[in-house]
């Protein structure tokens, strides 16, 4: 008799401790009773980096560009005044050339080749009266039709040709030089002043 309650007790105690184990397992807590917060998901943002443009600068070559209508203009009024000269005007300054390819012109100053054929070379008094005709022509062209910000110069080229060979005497004369130091000069005055200049 004692070994069935004690048996008896002890299935009891089985099953209450069974009870309460399951009592504990299937029981919410008071925190899984409480209303679930939503979660909110939020991706990481991509790191993009932004996009840097490729370097679109240029690369600078000294470059010409002919004039042709001033060259036009210039040449008529040198032939006007010998008719054996000719004259051009030409711009001067730098392309930017694109990575295409394509170039853009930049004018710095605005150049004049003036022309003469000649019996002799040595006639300086005649080549400085041509020079003075020929500075005065080109300082009255408006300003506005020469191309760059910057004074060019003419150069004088003149030209004797024989039979056998062709010999030729070249003077440069910065514009804004000939307007500072020998406007008014003429003759071998003028022609030495340039043939001499630095």
């Amino acid at each position: 008799m004692r070994h069935k309650r004690n048996l008896l007790i002890g299935l009891t105690l089985t099953v209450a401790a069974t009870f309460v184990v399951l009592q504990n397992v299937s029981a919410p807590t008071q925190e899984e009773t409480a209303s679930p917060s939503p979660i909110t998901v939020t991706a990481e943002p991509e790191q993009v980096k932004p996009e840097t443009p490729a370097w679109q600068g240029c690369a600078y070559n000294w470059a010409y560009q002919a004039l042709p209508e001033l060259t036009k203009e210039l040449d008529a009024t040198v032939k006007e005044l010998d008719s054996r000269a000719s004259a051009q005007a030409t711009a001067f300054g730098e392309d930017c050339i694109s990575p295409d390819g394509s170039a853009t012109f930049g004018a710095m100053e605005t150049d004049f080749y003036v022309r003469l054929p000649v019996e002799d070379l040595s006639t300086e008094e005649a080549f400085g009266n041509w020079m003075s005709q020929v500075m005065e022509v080109v300082i009255q062209i408006p300003r506005e039709e020469m191309q760059g910000p910057n004074y060019g110069f003419v150069e004088f080229r003149f030209e004797k040709n024989d039979a056998e060979h062709l010999e030729h005497l070249t003077l440069r004369v910065p514009i804004q030089q000939y307007l500072n130091e020998a406007q008014g000069k003429t003759g071998m005055e003028l022609f030495r002043h340039f043939q001499t200049a630095p």
